[in-house]
């Protein structure tokens, strides 16, 4: 029978701008890998997701909680003043952990 292992899902809405930056910053805290996907929303700054800005992306990650707050806290830091960013935190559960532990 298959274990299951806690992690966190860390999601990060975000301008499609700091995409790369983003990837980065998560595979320094540990992340072995992430999905991305395009979204548009609106919330306090407005509806975002001019042709000229193009979508703002999602990027989620599985990660150990000790690399989530670290994640989170990197993002808020770096991001929050300038930018329409989000970040959020889930627990959840999941199979197979050596896909997700470096």
């Amino acid at each position: 029978m298959a274990v299951t292992i806690h992690l966190r899902k860390v999601t990060i809405i975000a301008e499609r701008v700091l995409r790369d930056d983003i990837i980065g910053l998560l595979k320094r805290h540990g992340a072995t890998g992430w999905t991305m996907t395009a979204v548009e929303g609106e919330g306090t700054r407005g509806i975002r997701a001019s042709e000229w800005e193009g979508r703002s992306v999602q990027i989620d990650t599985l990660v150990s909680p000790q690399a989530a707050e670290g994640i989170m806290q990197e993002v808020g830091d770096t991001y929050f003043a300038d930018w329409s960013v989000i970040v959020y935190a889930a627990d959840v559960e999941v199979l197979r952990a050596e896909k997700y532990m470096a």
